[in-house]
């Protein structure tokens, strides 16, 4: 049996993604992604949609890491480089903390995810509205992360000549 997916009238849109953020506020991530494909199913340049939605797929990597590139291609899809670059942060951090959650990557693995969350927060520094510190509290975050668990360092590279001290 099919099921053909009933459309959410415009003016519904506002309410819908209230309930969507608090969706997320329960930890019901996929009530919230469910929402958000309904909202830009009537309105696809919805902004606010986009970036629930990015937020509510990255809620669910520990339990499903396929939800990682779904989400990169919603940052894609935001229409704001200030808002491309924090929420590929946002993304990257979230992957490295699901990962150090989860297991199964090596410890160099999570540290070159959150590396590349500070990197994308460093670009978004750069692009910040006024008044706007988001992109420094997440990077500020995520050094405190690392300073955390200094077991999470970069991997190290070989090297043709051997090293003898640093």
């Amino acid at each position: 049996m099919t099921h053909t997916l009933k459309p959410l009238s415009k003016g519904a849109v506002p309410a819908a993604l209230g309930k969507a953020e608090r969706y997320r506020l329960l930890n019901e991530p996929g009530e919230a992604v469910s929402i958000c494909e309904d909202v830009l199913a009537v309105e696809p340049g919805n902004q606010q949609a986009r970036v629930v939605l990015l937020l509510a797929l990255t809620d669910q990597l520990v339990e499903e890491p396929g939800a990682a590139p779904r989400a990169q291609q919603v940052a894609r899809s935001l229409t704001d480089e200030y808002e491309r670059q924090y929420y590929a942060g946002i993304i990257a951090e979230r992957s490295g903390k699901a990962h150090l959650r989860r297991g199964g990557v090596t410890l160099d693995g999570v540290y070159e995810w959150i590396a590349e969350a500070m990197e994308y927060y460093e670009r978004a520094e750069a692009l910040k509205p006024p008044d706007n510190d988001d992109a420094i509290l997440r990077w500020n975050a995520c050094a405190r992360l690392l300073m955390d668990h200094p077991n999470l360092r970069p991997s190290v590279e070989e090297r043709a000549e051997p090293q003898f001290l640093e």
